[in-house]
């Protein structure tokens, strides 16, 4: 009995959380100002990977916002990355080798942030060989990037997901700090986890909450939910399972590539701006740096 009401008051407390979260719609963290990227070898010296970062589309993470600390990383990486702010167009996509959306918004909440032409636009350009990450996260950022995560093939959800077995019990306790390892198979064995060496392998992940993802036929599940994973839907607070979805999928679309996440603070640096805990690759004891590297390198086709 005991361990059932305990359990009860997780899932509420969970509840509440979340829906503070989505009330605050990502307004409570900051870009952690001491987080400096280590890459000890560059992977572009001599040819850089031209990445269009979009900004376009009401983005809550900006290459000068909070998505700064992955903008430093990969530029020591060897990327080149431009911010946009234009609405997606044949035109606009040409010449850049990676797309990357992270948290984009509709003009209202649970709109697309995207139109249907510019939905076709990016899918047009993946399959003559362009490569998309598309980030995305708890509601309102699923309900605005959904349209465009079907063009793929991959459902995204628009609820908060936790998780009342793998969780950070070590740091947070909290059941939307989500785990994944090579120890509880959910950080499951392909090439953006292996990366190109031992150095490179992948052996822990923490993600924040976030949403989940469908997993289509022929695509990679690099980030698992497991059976104990489960989505809540704001308002009314009820209750799915999240199990046999993933919050990382990796595909490849006819002569392009596509990885879509369904939580974006993984491959940030933040701090909560109250508690100043850290979230995403400042995070302690993870490889989220090492998985923000592992999966540009798939996208530009060195994995």
């Amino acid at each position: 009995m005991k361990n059932s009401f305990l359990r009860l008051t997780a899932i509420l407390t969970f509840t509440a959380i979340t829906i503070c979260l989505s009330n605050l719609t990502f307004g409570q963290q900051v870009a952690d100002p001491n987080f400096q990227p280590k890459v000890a070898r560059p992977t572009f010296t001599k040819k850089h990977p031209k990445v269009l970062f979009d900004e376009a589309h009401y983005n809550v993470h900006k290459v000068e916002g909070r998505y700064k600390p992955f903008a430093q990383l990969i530029t020591a990486d060897g990327y080149q990355i431009t911010s946009n702010t234009e609405k997606f167009s044949k035109a606009l996509l040409q010449g850049y080798d990676i797309l990357v959306i992270a948290n984009a918004l509709g003009e209202e909440r649970g709109l697309s942030a995207f139109t249907d032409d510019e939905c076709d636009v990016v899918r047009d350009w993946v399959q003559a060989g362009g490569n998309l990450l598309l980030i995305s996260d708890h509601n309102p950022a699923g309900a605005a990037a959904k349209i465009l995560a079907m063009r793929f093939g991959v459902e995204m959800s628009t609820a908060h997901t936790g998780d009342r077995t793998h969780y950070d019990k070590t740091v947070s306790g909290e059941f939307g700090q989500l785990v994944f390892t090579r120890e509880n198979n959910l950080l499951t064995d392909n090439a953006i986890t292996k990366g190109r060496n031992a150095a490179e392998r992948l052996n822990g992940v923490i993600t924040f909450t976030g949403t989940s993802l469908s997993i289509p036929k022929g695509s990679i599940a690099f980030l698992k939910l497991s059976d104990t994973a489960f989505d809540i839907l704001l308002p009314d607070g009820k209750e799915m399972s999240a199990a046999n979805r993933a919050q990382g999928v990796a595909l490849k679309f006819k002569k392009g590539r596509v990885i879509i996440l369904g939580e974006a603070a993984m491959l940030s640096a933040q701090l909560s701006a109250k508690e100043q805990k850290p979230m995403g690759m400042n995070y302690p004891n993870t490889d989220n740096q090492q998985l923000a590297l592992n999966i540009m390198h798939w996208l530009s086709k060195k994995l």
